[in-house]
């Protein structure tokens, strides 16, 4: 948690407040059906929650924003942005129902009023959305192509509305197609050696016809 506030110094009360309760949350859930994974558990705040984050660096959201998380598993990188821009709307979705439930869960007992959660695979998601984000669910080209009918046309940001997408290791031969793709090294962002190798990749794709 100190982490968190090192590098986010300017969290009000709720805030802070809020990123506390997930590590007791996430390790009760834990205990019941792994949600994340055992060795990563006790170093929630920077594997999970810090790693989160670093999109927000990249790209602060604005209020109304709308965000669609691809494959959220137990809430990352959503719960911990959703904490971060409480007036960003969130949309947390996995194919995988336990998992869901413990998103649902999660918000409701910090109090989070601007996530939805829901068991649906992103291609049969409705809607648009000016942010895409993931954690390194598939490779980009899969990705690009269950959501690339989801963005808006409006762009309210400095990056354009498009996909957000946490990753680790030489992406070269994967976003190889993807000229308009840019990595952000999370090391400029965060000290700790985990983030080494680990990237924010932005692709910014056009608005559905």
């Amino acid at each position: 948690m100190d982490e968190i506030l090192r590098y986010f110094p300017n969290l009000t009360d709720e805030q802070i407040r809020q990123f506390r309760q997930l590590e007791a949350l996430y390790q009760d859930w834990n205990a019941k059906i792994n949600v994340i994974s055992r060795k990563d558990i006790d170093a929630l705040y920077t594997k999970h929650v810090l790693h989160s984050l670093a999109i927000a660096k990249v790209q602060p959201f604005e209020p109304g924003t709308s965000i669609l998380d691809v494959g959220t598993g137990g809430g990352f990188p959503g719960i911990p942005l959703a904490i971060l821009f409480p007036e960003t709307r969130f949309y947390l979705i996995d194919v995988i129902l336990k998992k869901i439930n413990v998103v649902k869960a999660v918000a409701e007992s910090i109090g989070l009023q601007n996530v939805k959660a829901e068991q649906i695979r992103a291609e049969n998601v409705k809607g648009d959305f000016d942010y895409i984000v993931s954690r390194a669910v598939t490779n980009m080209p899969d990705f690009v192509s269950w959501i690339k009918d989801k963005i808006k046309k409006q762009n309210k940001h400095e990056l354009h509305n498009g996909i957000l997408y946490l990753k680790g290791g030489d992406l070269t031969e994967e976003l190889a197609s993807f000229t308009r793709a840019t990595q952000y090294n999370i090391a400029d962002f965060f000290d700790d050696e985990f983030f080494e190798t680990k990237k924010v990749v932005h692709l910014p794709l056009k608005f559905k016809p």
